[in-house]
């Protein structure tokens, strides 16, 4: 049970009262907010309680209760795509009826309602207003000291570059994703499970879609394989003379890694292969 009324962040309180516009909960100190009849179920909220909700401002600026949980939270960065502009700012949607607000001097560029733009979600310490910001740059660190190698980490595309995606990392930290080693459709808002391959001089992370190691890598790749070809039936026109343009629009990976998995998977009796492709035993 929170101990505080944590706005922009997920708060686990205590059912106080019931009333005719819903609920209130309470935290340990004693503060109160509203969770809107609209999101009250009754027979999963009696008096006494705890419950998890996600506590934002609505369009009075009172905190207000929701069981709906945004595309992302405070401290959290996320792909949003404005539904409203006006001369002070922009509005975008983030999964909550009143959306999110972007004031113009937290915009980078002017922003075109139906585009989509990587934001951070703020909180504005004087008003208790939760805002997003374009700027991302300055929430960066680049000091990952609870990172190291090979740990699996989670991480945001923010942009495409000339050597491959740039993403953030853990809602912390810049890193990178080089094309030679992604062998799947990747695209800017997309969330991926990487690892971390090396932490640069710079504080800045080379990553990997694949765990790092011979070993790891190709027991991702025969498992990625094998599910191909159970959703396929069992049966594919896929062998070690395929194509490597068919191999990687169908399994998302190189025809080496294919052949090496192949091979594995043979001489362990998982699968067979013949000049006509390979089926499930």
């Amino acid at each position: 049970m929170n101990l505080t009324i944590a706005i922009g962040e997920i708060n686990t309180l205590r059912v106080e009262r019931d009333t005719d516009y819903g609920l209130y909960l309470r935290a340990e100190n004693f503060e109160e907010v509203l969770l809107p009849n609209i999101y009250v179920m009754e027979d999963e909220m009696p008096i006494g309680a705890e419950i998890e909700v996600f506590v934002y401002t609505d369009s009075e600026d009172r905190p207000v209760a929701t069981t709906k949980m945004p595309y992302a939270k405070l401290g959290e960065f996320g792909y949003f795509t404005v539904v409203d502009y006006k001369q002070y700012g922009a509005f975008v949607n983030w999964g909550l009826p009143k959306d999110l607000f972007v004031p113009l001097s937290q915009q980078k560029c002017y922003f075109h309602i139906g585009s989509k733009y990587i934001l951070r979600v703020c909180l504005d310490a004087e008003t208790g207003r939760l805002y997003g910001t374009h700027k991302i740059g300055k929430w960066l660190s680049y000091e990952p000291k609870d990172l190291k190698k090979n740990q699996q980490v989670n991480v945001l595309v923010i942009s495409q570059t000339p050597l491959g995606f740039k993403v953030i990392v853990e809602n912390k930290y810049e890193g990178m994703l080089f094309d030679n080693e992604i062998f799947e459709q990747l695209k800017v808002g997309d969330k991926k499970v990487a690892y971390v391959k090396k932490i640069r001089n710079d504080g800045k992370l080379d990553l990997s879609l694949q765990p790092i190691g011979k070993k790891a890598t190709a027991n991702i790749f025969e498992k990625k394989l094998l599910k191909v070809l159970e959703e396929s039936g069992g049966v594919m026109p896929f062998n070690s003379k395929s194509k490597a343009d068919e191999i990687m629009k169908t399994f998302s990976m190189s025809k080496k890694n294919f052949k090496r998995s192949l091979t594995s998977l043979i001489s362990t009796k998982k699968i067979a292969s013949d000049e006509h492709g390979i089926k499930l035993l």
